[in-house]
């Protein structure tokens, strides 16, 4: 039951609203006065309290701001006799919930109880969810050396593993290969390496081999001297030059052409670089860390990556897990991407509804966590605040399983292209026809309501319920 304190130097008005509200259920409490309403309202939790503006022993503004410090969680509404615009934009700029002004209207008075109870749930469990949300990210990076905002450890099962084999080859001077699929963040695990290190606080440098062409790989990863060749206008140190004494990160090692395989060879073997154009070496100290989402034994099988190659570089081997594999960790990383895209976006955005984390829970992430990030930035920007909802989120989320998706380990490329729909286009219309579908029922076909929590105006709504028959 909602508690409830009338603040009114009018006694009448104190028994007007409390025989009323008390009839509604309220539990109401009344004074005259404000500094006894201020001492009630130390010694009891009161859900709302209406203030009248203009007290005999104080303004209401003050009371209003008492209260503020006294019971944060308490609404405050405040009564005037006055119409006066100004009066309501200056108690609402002071933290009042609302006004309403004499005569008292019975269903405005219950409206206002509504809609103030329901922002102190919302608010209840907005700090309920920020509290959450910061004990997950606390239990995930406890162990971290080197705190990072932007990155989140995880602690189930298979993150546990993962960060116990780190913490075990960190330390050495090991070169390591570090498997995983695109978007598991294999670069995040090589950073990690990098700060438990004795090279932290060293260079850590991030090269996407993927990106590099067979003309430009030597340029890049051992630099040029001035005039080596057309464009050349001056000196450039390559990446491992800028990496000397650090650590250098090769992301897609598999990518790199033959001859430039032949040059990192040699420049593992013997620690030594030399620009492109130059005739001097230059010695090197620094770790190799390598990435690829392919096994490296099978390139070398294939004939497609040197063996002596990797033979260099497999000292020691750590396998990122997918994110369908860290179940465990999904909500944690949802709470922490949340965080971020509310950063980023300047957004209010508090937390998920239950059918929102079943999604995400249920879905195999194919893209991993650039995916999971990149669906919850969106869904951030598509919400309006208080806590994210499932229309949100894309269609073809919340309907995987029409689309049949699959767990990359169990399945091949052909099983998953025969499971696919043939016509990616039919089953995507069908899933926006469920979402329509169920948003209508949610909203009992209120097309209004429907239109904005879909984020379409109505015309557009009004034309796909005709086009999918709703």
């Amino acid at each position: 039951m909602a508690k409830i304190l009338v603040i009114d130097d009018n006694i009448d008005i104190c028994q007007l609203l409390e025989r009323f509200l008390t009839k509604k259920g309220y539990d109401v409490e009344t004074t005259i006065s404000g500094k006894n309403g201020l001492d009630m309202v130390k010694k009891t939790f009161f859900d709302l309290i209406f203030c009248d503006f203009k007290l005999r022993d104080m303004e209401g503004r003050d009371v209003l701001m008492k209260v503020r410090e006294i019971s944060p969680g308490t609404q405050v509404a405040i009564i005037t006799g006055y119409a006066d615009v100004k009066i309501a934009v200056e108690v609402i700029k002071n933290g009042a919930f609302d006004y309403v002004t004499k005569p008292l209207i019975p269903d405005e008075i219950i409206n206002l109880i509504e809609r103030a109870l329901a922002a102190s749930k919302a608010s209840k469990s907005n700090t309920e969810t920020f509290s959450k949300a910061n004990n997950l990210k606390k239990d995930s990076n406890q162990k971290t050396t080197k705190p990072d905002n932007k990155f989140l450890k995880g602690s189930g099962a298979e993150s546990k593993k993962l960060y116990k084999e780190v913490a075990l080859v960190a330390p050495t001077s090991l070169s390591v290969v570090i498997y995983g699929e695109s978007g598991a963040g294999k670069e995040n695990i090589a950073r990690t390496i990098h700060d438990q290190s004795e090279r932290a606080g060293k260079p850590f440098i991030a090269v996407d081999c993927g990106a590099l062409t067979k003309e430009l790989a030597g340029s890049e990863l051992w630099g040029h001297e001035k005039g080596a060749f057309t464009g050349a206008l001056s000196d450039k140190p390559g990446q491992f030059e800028l990496a000397d004494g650090g650590t250098i990160f090769l992301d897609e090692i598999a990518n790199l052409s033959y001859e430039t395989q032949v040059g990192l060879l040699r420049l593992v073997q013997e620690r030594k670089l030399r620009r492109i154009g130059g005739t001097k070496d230059k010695s090197i100290d620094v770790r190799i860390l390598v990435a690829s989402n392919e096994d490296l034994r099978k390139a070398v099988s294939e004939g497609k990556f040197r063996e002596d190659l990797y033979f260099r570089f497999n000292e020691f081997s750590i396998t990122v897990p997918p994110l369908r594999h860290r179940t465990a960790d999904i909500e944690a990383f949802a709470y922490h991407f949340l965080e971020l895209s509310n950063a980023e976006l300047n957004k209010k955005v508090f937390g998920f509804d239950e059918q929102v984390m079943d999604v995400f829970k249920e879905y195999p992430w194919p893209g991993n966590l650039r995916e999971m990030l990149n669906v919850i930035r969106r869904a951030t920007l598509l919400s309006d605040g208080g806590k994210m909802s499932v229309s949100a989120l894309p269609p073809e989320l919340v309907y995987s399983k029409k689309f049949n998706f699959s767990d990359s380990d169990s399945d091949s490329s052909d099983t998953k292209t025969h499971k696919m729909s043939l016509n990616l286009k039919d089953a995507a219309a069908e899933a926006e026809a469920e979402v329509l579908k169920k948003v209508l029922e949610e909203v009992k076909y209120n097309r209004t309501q429907a239109a904005k929590q879909l984020g379409i105006d109505r015309k557009t709504l009004f034309n796909k319920m005709k086009q999918y028959d709703l």
